[in-house]
């Protein structure tokens, strides 16, 4: 509704999880080299934990695009209330397979011996669960059971769990014991701050074509990382309503006034 009116190319605060628009805050940017040296060292098994909304599907999304696709295979997994049988589904799957076995066991075997042909032809393959907190006790044991999968060099499969805090807690039970002591690279997101949310919010709009318009005003900087605690899906949320408010206005600045407007408007629509 705005972007044509303040030259924008495109919406810069749409909430869906492009890695364009991905700002590597110091917590970001160290959680995706971790990421990074994780999957190239071969570590196994590779934890990142964040609050809801603090950018963990956008980082991996990032990460996936940034690793070769001449050398590594990647198998994305978005929905992790499955079975174990499920889940070896889902991995084939993604990694392109059509024909699948039917038993737990003999899925067992044909991931192993997809695995094994990937090596052998210098493929590196890669497992991303997004939403891990969710996954099943037996399932999370399915998945630790497929790391024992090895050459005598080498891990058949690196995995990364993405989850929010509850992740932890779910690791920490007494009897996923091996799979936790399993977790060489552990890497956690925290919130913006606030010097990090005026550079967020100036890093998309510039990206979206903003040339200057609207500007930010300080107390409107301020109090969107006091409402949003510093978590960007909720800084996207009140950063647009607050330009339709100003865009309304017929203004080049967003004010205070403007985002106290959004505030408003948001606690309307969870009420």
């Amino acid at each position: 509704m705005y972007q044509g009116f303040y030259g924008l190319r495109e919406m810069p605060f749409n909430i869906t999880p492009d890695p364009k628009f991905l700002y590597l805050s110091p917590t970001h940017q160290e959680a995706l080299q971790h990421l990074k040296y994780g999957v190239s060292e071969r570590k196994g098994f590779i934890a990142l934990v964040g609050e809801v909304g603090c950018g963990k599907t956008t980082l991996c999304r990032r990460f996936l695009n940034e690793l070769d696709p001449a050398r590594y295979d990647t198998a994305l997994i978005l929905n992790p209330r499955v079975t174990e049988t499920q889940m070896l589904k889902a991995i084939l799957t993604e990694l392109g397979e059509t024909k699948l076995a039917r038993s737990q066991h003999d899925l067992v075997a044909q991931v192993n011996a997809v695995l094994l042909e990937r090596i052998a032809r210098g493929r590196d393959i890669v497992l991303i669960i997004d939403e891990a907190q969710n996954l099943r006790t037996e399932v999370l044991e399915q998945i630790r059971l497929l790391s024992n999968l090895e050459t005598d060099k080498q891990k058949l499969l690196q995995t990364v769990l993405i989850g929010q805090p509850e992740l932890k807690d779910v690791l920490a039970r007494e009897e996923l014991r091996q799979l936790r002591q399993r977790i060489l690279v552990h890497c956690e997101l925290s919130q913006l701050t606030l010097s990090d949310v005026a550079h967020y919010v100036h890093h998309r709009l510039s990206l979206a074509g903003g040339d200057g318009r609207p500007a930010f005003t300080r107390w409107a900087l301020r109090a969107i990382h006091k409402h949003s605690r510093g978590i960007p899906r909720i800084i996207n949320n009140l950063a647009d309503k607050s330009i339709l408010a100003a865009f309304i206005r017929e203004s080049d600045e967003v004010t205070w006034w403007d985002v106290r407007r959004a505030i408003k408007d948001l606690r309307t629509l969870t009420e």
